[in-house]
Formats: C-alpha cells, structure tokens, sequence
C-alpha cells in the first residue's frame, strides 16, 4: 500500500485499486479549491498508471467513513470571493468543471458509494462514474435554485437524461431524492444497504482483482435486488414540468388544488425566479449537447452569476448570504415575482463572455 494524505482528501493504494475519501466532515465533505486539485491532480495520474486498475471514492462522515459523501462546493468562499473580486472564485468552477469531465471520460473503472448527501458539487464528482451506489440514507439533490444559482457541475448534462420531465422538476425545485428514488430518475446505478459498506470497502481493498471489470463486475453482485419505487406524482409531474415555461407551469400547480402541486408551488415561490427562468432554459439546451458543450455553458452561466450584474445585486451572493452567511433565510430577490422576470437577461446567461479558442475550458472534448 502507498498513501498520500491531505488534510481534506485521503488518496490510498491497495493493492491494484486507487481508494478515495473525501475528508472534510465537518462541512460535509464540501469542495474547497485544494480539493478539487488534489482530486484531479490524483485521478489524472492513476489513470496514466498501468498498476491502477480501478478508483472508488467515498466520504467521511462524523462517526468514521461513509454517512456523508459530498454536500457541493464551499459556497461560503463563494461569497466571500465574489465580494473581494478574488479571481480564485472562476479559477474553482474551471478546475471543478474540468475534474466533472475527466470523471465522465475516465478510461478506467471509477465506482462513487453516495452514502448520506449528496448535492451540488457532490453530484459532479459521481454522476460520471462507471457504477453510482446509494444507500437507504442517501440524499441527493441539486438545490442551486435555493441560493440563486443553477445546477451546474454538468448538471444540464445529467439532469436533462433523466425520464420524461423529471430532470425539469428536480433542477427547478431542488427536491431531494432519498435511496432508492435516485434508480427511478436514472441517477444511480444500484442499491447497498449502508451497514454493508465498510465490509464492502475491506474487500475491495483485500481482494487481489485481476482486471477493472472484475471490481466493477464485483460490486455489482453486492446490489440488493429491489423494486424502483414508483415517483410520487409521476404523471403529473410530467404534465406540470413538461410546459414550455416556468409561468405556464407556476399557473398549473396554483390552479390544481391536490397537496403535491401546492406543496410544489410554494417551493418554487421560494425560489430565485430569475434562475427558475435560466435553469428551465439550462435543461432544454443541455438536452440537445453533449458534456464539453454543457460545461462549457456552464462556465459561462457561473461568470454571469458573478459578473452580469453588480455583486450587489447578484442573485447568488444574495442568496448564499440569506442561507449560510446572515442565515436569516429571507433571500431578497430580485425581481421577486417569477412573472415580473425580464426574458432578456435570462437570454444573456447563455451568451459566452469568451471566444471559442479564449474559453478557460476550450480543450474539453
């Protein structure tokens, strides 16, 4: 076995397989931008190495390994630099966004165990993953609306892949999966129960594996056979989520009087209504791309979050602010009402502030 630690992630080598654990308890396995360096820094070299033959990865929870995998990105250093006009802030998304594409393109086996939340940056660093194991305690969610951003992290990409109009209803809402729910929206690969895993772990990490698909292949046998829950309010959901814009369908849930599209509605009155608008047109773009384009998009839409208005009046310093720096959350949005939303700057998201050769990510393939 070699090591290399660092104080938030723990890489190991066992044998023939590169283990990671994300070490940062305390925030929820949050991503700093050493985190994200370090991730990509360790995933590019194993993959260059012939004795690699697979990576795992999990997160540390409070009590000892696994319970939490990844909450997302450090947004408190996203406030902070976005209000010192500290350029590390877009040095985070690039280096985050380019580590989201070498997961997806890995060339070798890369298998994510989402035990405990897993948001936001969470889902970019296991969505691409060539197997994505969730337990009864999982907690999956992309809530960027929440904080006046967007799924990113190549969430248009997986988001707009899930079935009918679910990708909609999940990026808009922010509702959280929880297990199983995450098989019925295509976003997870198989089930195990958590008091399994630190047994799964010790035998991955024991068994001399010959080949990367026989630890795939290993892991698969270990999921437990269970029925896909159906989604609660599937077909309606579609309806409501399928409409061609966010007004038609607040108008929907606040004309069907059933207890899920008022509950429905009202989360969405809480959210930033500007980024409603920009995360319905994210997902119907990202549909028709492929995951450089999508990420380039992304890194697009994260500098107008910034930079499209004054930081004063940018929705999502207002919105981490309302949620993690005053914590009063009472987010003033502006403008509030989802009707009162000029369409012009909703376009103005999707607009590159770079050229094509001058984008910080113009070498994704």
């Amino acid at each position: 076995m070699s090591e290399q630690m660092t104080t938030d992630v723990l890489t190991e080598v066992h044998g023939r397989l590169g283990c990671i654990t994300l070490n940062r308890p305390k925030a929820l396995n949050a991503l700093s931008l050493d985190m994200v360096k370090t991730l990509a820094q360790t995933l590019s070299r194993w993959q260059s190495d012939p004795e690699i033959l697979a990576v795992v990865v999990r997160g540390q929870g409070k009590e000892g390994p696994f319970g939490s995998f990844c909450a997302g990105g450090d947004i408190r250093f996203f406030h902070q630099a976005a209000v010192a006009g500290d350029s590390a802030l877009g040095e985070f998304f690039t280096e985050e966004y380019a580590l989201n594409h070498l997961i997806h393109t890995y060339s070798k086996p890369y298998i994510a165990f989402m035990d405990g939340v897993v948001m936001g940056g969470g889902m970019g660093i296991c969505q691409g993953a060539s197997l994505r194991v969730v337990t009864e305690r999982t907690k999956m969610a992309m809530p960027e609306t929440h904080i006046g951003l967007f799924p990113d992290v190549g969430g248009g990409y997986f988001l707009s892949r899930c079935p009918g109009a679910m990708g909609e209803y999940l990026g808009l809402t922010g509702h959280v999966l929880v297990g199983s729910q995450s098989l019925a929206a295509h976003l997870a690969d198989g089930y195990i129960e958590s008091g399994r895993l630190a047994n799964i772990w010790q035998t991955l990490t024991s068994t001399p594996f010959e080949t990367g698909q026989a630890v795939e292949h290993w892991v698969k046998s270990q999921f437990a056979r269970l029925e896909v829950p159906i989604f609660p309010a599937r077909t309606h959901m579609n309806g409501v989520f399928g409409k061609s814009s966010v007004l038609e369908m607040i108008q929907s849930l606040e004309a069907s009087s059933d207890e899920w599209s008022q509950a429905t509605a009202k989360v969405m009155r809480h959210r930033s209504p500007l980024m409603l608008h920009v995360v319905l047109a994210q997902i119907r773009k990202a549909r028709h791309m492929g995951l450089a384009d999508d990420l380039r998009m992304e890194r697009d839409m994260v500098h107008h979050c910034f930079n499209l208005r004054p930081i004063a009046d940018s929705e999502t310093v207002e919105g981490i602010r309302a949620l993690a720096i005053d914590k009063d959350h009472t987010p003033s949005w502006k403008p509030e009402k989802i009707e009162d939303v000029n369409m012009d700057e909703v376009h103005a998201f999707f607009v590159s502030p770079w050229s094509a050769l001058d984008h910080p990510l113009a070498k994704l393939s």
